[in-house]
């Protein structure tokens, strides 16, 4: 192909796009820059686009022109923006190319792919490809109600899971399943077990399998290891169809330094900051984002807005925003420097945080964003124009360490820890909370949630089914990584399957039933959800009873004749004709039971409820006389 055949007169940049990206207020990127076919007078080829203001020369090559580096040249825009643009007739959707570029700085060369590449060669390979992601989506209904379904008083159960490593067939190397075929069975069990959405572990191109995709060179496409673009518009497609909503993981706080990557990336540090002070992380080897850069704001906000337009995506799941608040973010004293006020908040950062989250609710008003906050960082979950970073809910921390710390305890000792599984109300309507037991708790040597409980095997069990129950009851929506559904005993690991032979004991069988009721039950009942943020959702009955290491609480609905009575036994000593306060005379009908033997309990119980009786206790006029189960946890509901 000759260098003739690279056109310069046609763009699809506007003065006004260009002013917007300088501005860091262009959010729509992806319908500019990267790689687009075009068809113009009679010819049909790709335009391409690429910021690298730093560049001397910039070229594209790739298998359409046997990677030569000089037979198609880009030309810098003269409005010094840094955009280097051209069109190279006779390309087609699924040629391979990179950008050749030769730096300014120290004759620096390097061959780079495209920032914003919507597909990927499979890795250990590093080329873009070219290719038109045009889909024609099967989900009006869906789109058209998921304002409800995303809604803060909604159910939102979360099924968290790692595409590579939540089935595989081993009978064909052990591969992972492809999109298309997740999108085949995923869809249908995440319906029978009763979540409302999936959230996936970043899909986003990374060359490393083992960074679980929080390694991410590709912020505009999904990971080819399953397939196309379209296979995973198909699987979401198909989620969307069974009523399911799709979170993401996505990482704007850091990327790998792989070469063909973002960093160093016109011989100059353009994506990070060039001092590793703030530019490096030394926890994670990696490159921090330069979030006082306009052009990288408008780079990363555009990938979340491309997630939500062309993949119909529900909500996104910021990962390691800790990280990106503060300076000294796992430093120690003389490896950071302060903001210009001499504190340790990354300024540039929450300012970014903000804009993002107002785009994403002005545009997107019926999706959410979820921070992984684990500090206490004040308003998280509150609007930006109260002072807030603007997310929609963040992860309760505090709510997971305390709680995996209680029950990884001899219940003999549980007593001594009673506020662990107390505190969490004191704090629990500052933010928008989501309760996490995510993949972060289930590697690295931590053990699988059952292998976390003490205990024998039948108390193991038991305790999971308790810590589970006590997750549905208490205020805020529920994530729960894959696995953890059904008691896996191993740790997770990303190479390999989950134990589904488990499913064929009834053991594990009865965790998978129970989990499905609560969700069943969750999503059924308002009380448990309507409430979440709001006090006026939830009362306590009892959380003194530390020696007998018992909790009861109530949960309500908007309309305060609507509450569900929570109460659990810690201990492995049933409770018998044990009295629990409660606002209302009449039969309180037992919904759940964790140790009904469908379960896998021992079936003590309450015969289907209890009758109120006018006898005081904890501060009410009437009380019940329950059976708390061994290791268990039991709800009742008002019925009049």
């Amino acid at each position: 192909m000759a260098e003739s055949r690279v056109r310069y007169d046609l763009s699809l940049l506007t003065d006004h796009d260009v002013y917007l990206f300088k501005e860091g207020n262009h959010f729509n990127l992806y319908d500019k820059m990267g790689a687009h076919v075009i068809e113009s007078g009679g010819m049909r080829g790709v335009q391409f686009a690429l910021w690298a203001p730093n560049a001397e020369r910039v070229s594209v090559v790739g298998d359409f022109n046997f990677w030569d580096r000089e037979s198609h040249p880009l030309k810098v825009r003269e409005d010094g923006s840094g955009i280097w643009e051209g069109f190279v007739e006779g390309i087609e959707s699924g040629s391979i190319y990179k950008f050749h570029i030769v730096s300014r700085e120290n004759g620096y060369t390097v061959d780079k792919g495209d920032p914003f590449a919507v597909h990927w060669e499979t890795p250990p390979r590093t080329g873009s490809i070219v290719w038109d992601i045009q889909y024609e989506w099967q989900d009006e209904e869906w789109m058209k109600e998921r304002h409800r379904r995303n809604a803060l008083d909604s159910p939102i159960s979360i099924y968290e899971v790692h595409l590579g490593s939540w089935r595989r067939v081993p009978e064909d190397g052990n591969r992972s399943l492809s999109y298309r075929e997740m999108a085949e069975v995923l869809p249908a069990y995440v319906r029978e077990t009763g979540f409302t959405h999936v959230e996936f572990l970043p899909v986003m191109e990374h060359p490393f399998f083992g960074s679980w995709g929080y390694q991410t060179v590709g912020y505009f496409a999904p990971t080819s290891r399953y397939g196309t673009p379209q296979d995973f518009m198909y699987l979401i497609d198909k989620l969307h169809e069974h009523g399911i909503g799709v979170i993401l993981d996505w990482v704007p706080s850091h990327f790998p330094a792989d070469e063909h990557g973002l960093s160093y990336f016109d011989g100059t540090y353009l994506f990070e900051h060039a001092d590793p002070k703030k530019g490096y992380h030394p926890e994670w080897n990696c490159y921090i984002f330069n979030h006082g850069r306009f052009e990288v704001r408008s780079f990363l906000i555009s990938s979340a807005m491309f997630w939500l337009e062309k993949y119909h995506i529900d909500g996104l799941r910021v990962d390691a925003v800790a990280s990106m608040l503060y300076l000294d973010y796992a430093r120690k004293e003389g490896e950071w420097i302060p903001n210009i006020h001499g504190g340790r908040e990354n300024l540039d950062a929450v300012y970014f945080l903000r804009r993002l989250n107002e785009m994403v609710y002005e545009r997107y008003p019926d999706t959410q964003t979820i921070a992984e906050e684990s500090t206490a960082w004040p308003m998280v979950s509150r609007p930006a124009y109260l002072g807030g970073l603007g997310f929609g809910m963040k992860w309760n921390m505090g709510w997971m360490h305390d709680t995996l710390d209680y029950f990884s305890s001899d219940p003999i000792y549980r007593k001594y820890h009673q506020n662990q599984m107390t505190f969490s109300i004191w704090y629990a309507f500052y933010e928008n909370f989501v309760l996490p037991l995510s993949h972060d708790e289930v590697v690295y040597g931590k053990g699988s949630l059952v292998r976390k409980m003490p205990g024998n095997d039948w108390q193991k069990l038991a305790n999971l089914r308790l810590l589970l129950g006590y997750m549905y009851g208490h205020p805020g929506k529920k994530l729960l990584f894959m696995g953890g559904e059904f008691a896996q005993w191993d740790e997770w690991y990303h190479e390999k399957s989950l134990d589904w032979h488990l499913l064929e004991l009834p053991a594990h069988q009865g965790v998978r039933q129970w989990v499905g009721d609560l969700n069943h039950c969750y999503r059924n009942m308002p009380a448990l959800f309507e409430v979440d943020f709001r006090n006026e959702g939830f009362e306590w009955i009892d959380f003194h009873d530390a020696d007998s290491s018992t909790i009861s609480f109530l949960r309500k609905a908007k309309n305060p004749e609507d509450m569900i009575l929570v109460a659990a036994n810690f201990t492995p000593v049933p409770r018998l004709n044990y009295r629990v306060g409660v606002p209302r005379p009449g039969f309180w009908k037992e919904i759940l039971n964790s140790d009904a033997k469908l379960y896998g309990g021992s079936g003590y119980g309450n015969f289907g409820g209890a009758e109120a009786v006018p006898v005081p206790s904890h501060g009410r006029y009437h009380s019940l006389t329950l059976v708390l189960p061994p290791l268990g946890i039991v709800f009742l509901k008002h019925e009049g």
